[in-house]
């Protein structure tokens, strides 16, 4: 027996249903949620440390008795520029915006003069809807053709992520397989005045 046309309509809206991101308890997706968390801390900042950095180090940490800083400095409707201070190296701004599906990481890279580093505008997309308070980035192609190219084959298998809890604690995680874990925690419970703007932008 062939479909009826009501009976093919029908599958077409559960397919689609089944790919869409399952919505959060306001409405909206996780990532519409966590989206929202992380632009309710606009204009401030918050001083971290880190909580993770697996295996240890060989060569001098750049992190290792630095003031962290993160500030949520720029902020519109799909796109956030979170810059992250280590001490006195502005090079680092987190970029998080929205996609047709979820939410995409990128690590803009400056140079002191703001000329970009040759390492920069990494990262990845969620691919699965995650949490209000938890999304996950894997590596995407261009990036993996950019650690390839510039020999940090280590990176190719990188996936980051970033937690935010309003009020309480954001985190930012990088991993990788074999047990390479990297891990930032700022007290949200304390802001901190905001720090110099990163270089590249006024």
């Amino acid at each position: 027996m062939r479909p009826t046309f009501a009976a093919s309509v029908l599958s077409l809206v559960l397919v689609a249903c089944a790919s869409a991101p399952p919505p959060d308890a306001a409405g909206g997706t996780p990532a519409d949620a966590f989206f929202a968390a992380l632009s309710s801390a606009c204009g401030k900042a918050y001083a971290g440390r880190v909580v993770a950095n697996v295996p240890a180090p060989t060569a001098p940490d750049p992190f290792e008795g630095k003031p962290l800083v993160m500030h949520v400095r720029e902020c519109g409707s799909d796109v956030l520029r979170i810059p992250f201070h280590v001490g006195d190296d502005r090079s680092r701004t987190w970029v998080v915006s929205r996609t047709g599906t979820g939410l995409r990481l990128k690590h803009d890279h400056r140079h002191q003069d703001g000329s970009p580093d040759v390492l920069t505008l990494y990262g990845g997309d969620s691919r699965v809807p995650g949490s209000a308070s938890r999304q996950e980035f894997p590596v995407d192609a261009e990036s993996i053709a950019l650690f390839e190219h510039e020999g940090s084959q280590a990176s190719v298998t990188n996936t980051w992520a970033m937690e935010m809890i309003p009020g309480q604690r954001f985190a930012y995680e990088l991993s990788r397989p074999g047990g390479r874990l990297f891990r930032v925690e700022f007290d949200l419970r304390k802001p901190v005045p905001a720090p110099p703007a990163p270089w590249g932008t006024r």
